[in-house]
């Protein structure tokens, strides 16, 4: 496979970019050699700068739920920006986007656009603080928020410790009000509480995981949380940025039948351009400014080309429901392919999946946390990434990543991928 001139381009960038990239885990660290810069991508595939063909196995993180290009997303951005790409003031789309978002996900009563994951898992944090009046909030070990302060920090010596920040520029007081317990460990969460009963002002996790590979929940775990914080007063936070109206029209919460106090969402909402949103009960986004004293601003808030491709999409999969069994049961065929492959080529491996997302981990205990997802071998992982890559699939470049799953993937190409993923496996153990 020839990749010269991604590799070129890695030298030239390495040179302007910091480590070459603009996200870190694009910088193929944890699988080594050079990543693959892409030219082009229509349905189910990718096109690199070399002209090489791939499957597309991660769309984006998530958003391409209808795989590259569609249509309909495409002819929205065109129509909008012939009318100028920003405006700074408010449009009707922002009102049909919040309209839509209302009426699809179970929780939400209200909802402010924001442009990123990130900025809408501060401004929740921030936003249950000032509502409540209190300073700490608890995050789970392995979920992944975006790279505000409070979000970086690492678990301490126990779960009933203080955390310690994970990134230089994190300062030690921003971590103290930070608290960090394992996923799915209810207890952990019922030891914070009886530790602060007075001081803790939310809890925020991925219903789904998908930053540490896919994790489901435990059975009870989300109707416990939600139990503990109407109990204590606890502003209770789904960051569903990955799993919101990828697993089902109204996200993880409508797939469990759990409601958050608030909900952060980004990615498919924006059709695959950069946007972010958080809503929730009206009682608690009325604090947010201008209506109440939290304040939480954005130039490009409401981008009226964003709005236009997630009002596409989010209108075809409010009103094509019947896609979320098509991509079940697309995930489920090559989860089951990729399960029985390794059983007969005697390679050790878990494969967890919900819905449209799933992950192969390289060891053969149970994920259901951190600790457990680390038991897996990620030198025979990156051995595996590239033995993908040469046969044509595009992985997760790390093994603590979600896969996901769009509608242009055909059972033809799934029974490609698992084909390719024999010969991968191979190559992986040898």
């Amino acid at each position: 496979m020839n990749l010269s001139t991604s590799k070129s381009l890695f030298d030239r960038a390495q040179q302007f970019i910091p480590g070459g990239v603009n996200s870190p885990v694009r910088a193929f660290r944890a699988v080594g050699g050079t990543p693959v810069f892409i030219r082009s991508a229509n349905g189910a595939y990718l096109y690199d700068e070399d002209g090489n063909r791939y499957v597309d196995l991660i769309n984006s993180w998530g958003p391409m739920i209808l795989g590259h290009a569609n249509p309909e997303v495409e002819n929205a951005v065109i129509e909008a920006v012939r009318m100028s790409s920003s405006f700074g003031c408010p449009t009707a789309r922002e009102v049909e986007m919040a309209e839509l978002i209302c009426s699809m996900v179970p929780s939400i009563e209200k909802v402010r656009m924001v442009n990123s994951g990130t900025e809408a898992t501060m401004s929740a944090v921030r936003l249950a603080r000032g509502y409540t009046g209190r300073r700490k909030f608890i995050k789970m070990e392995g979920c992944y928020h975006g790279h505000g302060d409070s979000f970086l920090i690492a678990a301490g010596s126990g779960a009933l410790t203080f955390g310690t920040p994970d990134s230089p520029g994190v300062t030690p007081g921003t971590a103290a009000d930070t608290l960090v317990a394992p996923f799915n460990d209810i207890n952990a969460i019922k030891g914070f509480i009886q530790k602060y009963p007075d001081d803790i002002a939310a809890i925020i996790l991925e219903p789904v995981v998908g930053n540490m590979g896919c994790v489901p929940p435990h059975p009870t775990y989300l109707r416990d949380l939600r139990a503990l914080c109407d109990q204590h007063g606890i502003v209770l936070i789904f960051d569903e940025v990955m799993t919101g109206f990828r697993l089902a029209p109204g996200g993880a919460q409508e797939l469990y039948g759990v409601e958050p106090d608030l909900t952060t969402l980004g990615k498919i909402i924006g059709g695959g351009l950069p946007v972010g949103a958080y809503g929730g009960k009206a009682k608690i986004m009325d604090f947010v400014s201008p209506a109440g004293p939290v304040y939480q601003a954005g130039t490009l808030s409401g981008n009226p080309l964003a709005m236009a491709a997630g009002l596409a999409m989010l209108k075809y999969l409010k009103h094509n429901g019947s896609i979320y069994k098509q991509l079940n049961e697309t995930t489920a065929r090559l989860v089951d392919g990729l399960k029985a492959v390794a059983r007969e080529e005697g390679v050790s491996v878990t494969v967890n999946s919900v819905g449209s997302m799933f992950t192969l981990f390289f060891t053969d205990k149970e994920v259901t946390d951190l600790a457990t997802a680390r038991t897996s071998d990620t030198a025979r992982f990156g051995r595996y990434f590239h033995a993908m890559l040469r046969e044509g699939v595009y992985l997760a470049p790390s093994q603590f990543e979600a896969m996901f799953i769009s509608t242009a993937i055909t059972m033809d190409i799934v029974d490609h991928v698992v084909e390719a993923h024999r010969k991968a496996l191979r190559d992986a153990v040898s």
